[in-house]
């Protein structure tokens, strides 16, 4: 009982249901990768074969067993203020002279472990200091969401952040927590994040938003899903808001229901 060879038809299997749980596309040199990742699942279960692991996932009766296989298999790379023109355009071209008495609301659709998240907070922080606003950040994977909700993350994962965000909206840990910084808990009390799966309908409960970060995860699927996501998405971004995405994505042959404004960014009439 290895728990760690995979024939060629059982990656298939798990490339298909990751597809369709997730969107994801894995490449056929992601297969070591899913091994690896997968295979103590199956020494946890005590199985001795990557079919017998699949069975039990499309059995119907380990609901969390299969959210585990997706925490394993999504790809949750992030870090704060990446891509920074993008935190530019939202500071001077969406929040400079907002006068809307309106709750300014922002998603970030594939929010990772949060750091995108509380970087926008930074930044509405410090543009809106006496008006609301609120942040939605959001993912398939319970595990980063978790990590996000903490606010906890090691300080060499914060080079990124401007040194006078990292003063104001960051406490540095000591003693047991040295090496680490918490985000602010007034920064926190305004960002929510959950479990949402984009590859469905987002339940309209969410609210609408000015607007929507949708960056480096559409670089994972096919040109069909990509289609589906955005569909799924747009109708949660009010009129007039923006739409955002990575700066190694495209909008072009996807939708036609946004105006590029400039390379990554698209408005909704």
């Amino acid at each position: 009982m290895t728990g760690g060879e995979i024939t060629e038809r059982e990656f298939a299997l798990f490339r298909r249901l990751i597809h369709e749980i997730a969107g994801i596309s894995l490449s056929d040199a992601k297969k070591v990768l899913l091994a690896g990742r997968l295979g103590k699942r199956l020494r946890h279960y005590g199985l001795g074969t990557f079919s017998e692991y699949y069975r039990l996932l499309s059995s119907g009766d380990h609901p969390e067993e299969l959210q585990t296989m997706v925490d394993l298999l999504t790809t949750n790379e992030t870090y704060f203020f990446r891509e920074p023109h993008h935190f530019d355009f939202l500071r001077r071209e969406i929040l400079a002279g907002r006068r809307d008495a309106a709750a300014f609301r922002l998603w970030s659709a594939a929010s990772s472990s949060g750091e995108e998240a509380y970087s926008v907070a930074m930044v509405l922080a410090e543009a809106l200091p006496d008006a609301p606003w609120e942040i939605v950040g959001s993912d398939i994977c319970t595990r980063v969401l978790a990590r996000a909700a903490a606010g906890h993350y090691p300080l060499a994962r914060t080079e990124g952040i401007p040194p006078g965000y990292l003063r104001r909206y960051c406490l540095k840990g000591v003693r047991a927590h040295a090496g680490t910084l918490l985000i602010a808990p007034e920064l926190r009390r305004r960002v929510r994040f959950l479990q949402i799966n984009l590859m469905q309908p987002v339940d309209a409960g969410i609210g609408e938003f000015d607007v929507v970060f949708l960056r480096n995860v559409m670089i994972y699927f096919d040109q069909a899903t990509k289609t589906r996501v955005v569909h799924n998405l747009l109708p949660r971004l009010r009129p007039g808001g923006h739409l955002i995405i990575g700066h190694s994505e495209t909008l072009a042959g996807v939708t036609d229901r946004v105006v590029a404004v400039r390379p990554t960014i698209y408005r909704k009439p």
